[in-house]
């Protein structure tokens, strides 16, 4: 036994010593590298979800930056935001900068938004004009048929007969992203990304994407819902007018808020593919176009839902965590109440009059385990994806994501602490929204190829706010010490993968083991006087599969820290009590594994607790000026920020 844990020590310290030789040669070898270029990759965060004045419902609401301004704030500067008269009297300075963000605005009101703001357009007096200056006006419903509707269309009294008013202006603004791209671009420094969103809400149900390019090679006009009702028809766009079109143009699509989706962001049906075959095209298409999705955002967090039929595996608190919905289905005696959604075939031409319904396949933890059935089924998983977050701002401040310092998310609808905290009806954000989230990326440098890369491979996690970092390898022989070698994750990469990925085939189908998984995260350093980072609590892997009852199954693991480790906040001074951990790794190995069986695997770290932005607020305010929501029972007072890996997926060996 001596000269066989001899051997390994050996073994293992001659790989570790040869793969840091390979990865230095690799770094010297490289003449175009940044100064910090790290073959086992860096992490970085952004934001990748942020709307400017381009966007019909930021002007609407009296926010005048520009992309230029946004990318301005967002890399150190300041911002000037409207106040509650629409005023443009606040300025929020930038406490974090990012190491990357991409400006989204809405591709279905560009060239309207150029119409409507210029006085000497022949399409500025229109009603659609008039409503869009003013979305507080008296028929919202112009600003929302284009995109509700199965048969999208423009308004002509804005944008003429022909509708070329609004595509000369969407020609302008589009090469305004762009070039406020370009010029923000500083390799090595702080990553921009051309992109936009693609914002159909298509009858009632949010089917929302954010396209990404990698580089400045994009189509001359970005495609909207308008011109694609479907999202398949955007994959389909995106794929011959980008990535077959031999121009050097490459992009990934993220879809966010499926929690508002009514089951249809993760739809089951597929428009007219009738065969397996078809289905399983329009499913790599699936696969090729979206790597990743968007987990949270100021509209909420679609991780998962307890209390959803056909999921086994009992109640997960953590799955309470900033629901919005709950506020759209919450009757006056404070229960839940939402409609079933139907699923059929046919179920994208049923109308639904905004969120109605709770599915299954409005959550990610729920599509990631359907992927698996899909998989068996169809020969392809259409749910493959990784997990990031972002902000979806309509301030334009990319990474705002402070509870400390929230200045709401868009102009002069929640700029004063009542509108941020108001739950009325009708009422614009307010506190059942929150300030969203970030990407975090594994990349070796910080330029644009890298971070695509990282993207593409589903190299990446989400976090609520905090820039806490999470790392998730697997493999069939971690050695449990492996957490106390300083070059862990260059032995992790040499023998199992990152997240994001497959786990390599067994040796052996006649002696399988259990898949070792190495879990890690570090708390949030800090970033500037009144952020000093909150410890984490506890690391989780959570694991899901196809039940032998057709189920969906899941089980959650505390695999490091403790629940019960008595950390508390003063909700009068919202100072944090107890401490917990500031670096967690943890080689851990699942207890229930069915080699027979497909599963998803994927980490969430999370921090001790924390006040949410509405305590802070209230709390800034003598006792009796406090709105009544300040004391409402069904909205929590503190939270408890996460991280979330990308997952790793497990096949049984044909």
């Amino acid at each position: 036994m001596a000269t066989s844990n001899g051997l390994i020590f050996l073994t293992t310290t001659f790989l570790t010593l040869l793969l840091v030789s390979v990865q230095a040669t690799a770094s010297s070898n490289c003449d175009n590298c940044c100064d910090n270029y790290n073959p086992n990759r860096n992490a970085y965060f952004g934001d990748l979800h942020v709307h400017t004045a381009i966007s019909a419902d930021a002007v609407g609401y009296n926010v005048a930056i520009r992309p230029d301004d946004a990318y301005r704030y967002a890399f150190g500067g300041i911002a000037n935001l409207p106040d509650a008269q629409g005023q443009i009297t606040r300025q929020y300075q930038n406490p974090r900068p990012l190491d990357f963000m991409a400006v989204t605005d809405h591709a279905e009101s560009m060239g309207a938004v150029t119409v409507c703001n210029d006085e000497s357009s022949e399409g500025y007096d229109s009603e659609y004009c008039t409503v869009m200056r003013n979305s507080a006006g008296t028929n919202p419903w112009m600003m929302v048929k284009s995109i509700v509707s199965p048969f999208p269309s423009r308004d002509k009294d804005a944008c003429g007969d022909d509708l070329s008013r609004c595509a000369l202006g969407q020609v302008k603004v589009w090469q305004e992203t762009q070039d406020a791209a370009e010029r923000w671009n500083k390799r090595c420094e702080h990553t921009t990304f051309v992109a936009y969103e693609y914002s159909s809400f298509r009858l009632g149900s949010n089917l929302h994407r954010n396209v990404i390019f990698r580089n400045d090679k994009v189509p001359a006009a970005p495609l909207s819902h308008i011109e694609a009702p479907h999202d398949y028809q955007l994959w389909k766009w995106l794929a011959s007018d980008c990535l077959d079109a031999n121009t050097g143009c490459d992009v990934l699509a993220i879809p966010h808020n499926m929690n508002i989706s009514n089951g249809r962001m993760f739809s089951l049906n597929y428009p007219g593919a009738w065969t397996k075959k078809a289905k399983a095209e329009l499913a790599q298409l699936r696969m090729r176009i979206e790597p990743i999705i968007e987990i949270m955002q100021h509209k909420g967090d679609s991780e998962c839902r307890n209390g959803l039929p056909g999921v086994q595996g009992g109640v997960d608190e953590l799955c309470n965590f900033e629901k919005m919905e709950d506020t759209i289905f919450r009757n006056e005696a404070g229960e839940i109440e939402a409609g079933e959604c139907y699923e059929g075939p046919g179920a994208d031409w049923v109308p639904h009059l905004g969120p109605s319904c709770l599915s299954r396949q409005s959550y990610a933890r729920t599509a990631l385990i359907e992927g698996l059935r899909q998989e068996q089924e169809i020969g392809v998983n259409p749910f493959k994806f990784g997990l990031s977050a972002s902000t979806d701002t309509h301030n334009a401040i990319g990474g705002a994501v402070d509870e400390d310092n929230f200045p709401g998310h868009i102009g002069k609808a929640d700029a004063t602490i009542d509108d941020r905290i108001s739950a009325r009806e009708g009422k614009t954000g307010g506190i059942s929204t929150n300030p969203g989230g970030l990407i975090g990326v594994w990349a070796e440098e910080n330029t644009r190829d890298a971070i695509f890369n990282a993207m593409q491979r589903r190299e990446v996690f989400g976090t609520s706010g905090p820039r806490m970092k999470v790392r998730f390898y697997g493999s069939w022989q971690y050695e449990e010490s492996l957490c106390n070698n300083s070059d862990r994750n260059v032995l992790a990469d040499s023998n199992g993968v990152a997240m994001g990925q497959d786990l390599p085939p067994l040796t052996s189908a006649s002696n399988p083991q259990a898949p070792h998984f190495l879990v890690q995260a570090q708390a949030d350093p800090g970033g500037h006087a009144t952020a000093a980072g909150n410890d984490l609590q506890r690391l989780q892997v959570i694991k899901g599969w196809i039940g032998d009852d057709g189920d969906h199954h899941q089980k959650v693991y505390d695999i490091a820290g403790n629940p019960n480790n008595g950390a508390s906040v003063n909700l009068n001074t919202c100072e944090t009590i107890g401490s917990g951990h500031r670096d967690m790794c943890k080689v851990w190995h699942d207890p229930d594994f069915d080699a027979s069986k497909r599963a998803v695997y994927y980490v969430r770290a999370v921090e001790n607790p924390s006040c949410r932005y509405t305590q802070h607020d209230c709390i800034s305010l003598p006792e009796g000026q406090r709105p009544a929501e300040c004391n409402d029972p069904h909205y929590p007072k503190t939270i408890q920020e996460r991280a979330w890996s990308s997952p790793i997926w497990y096949t049984p060996e044909k």
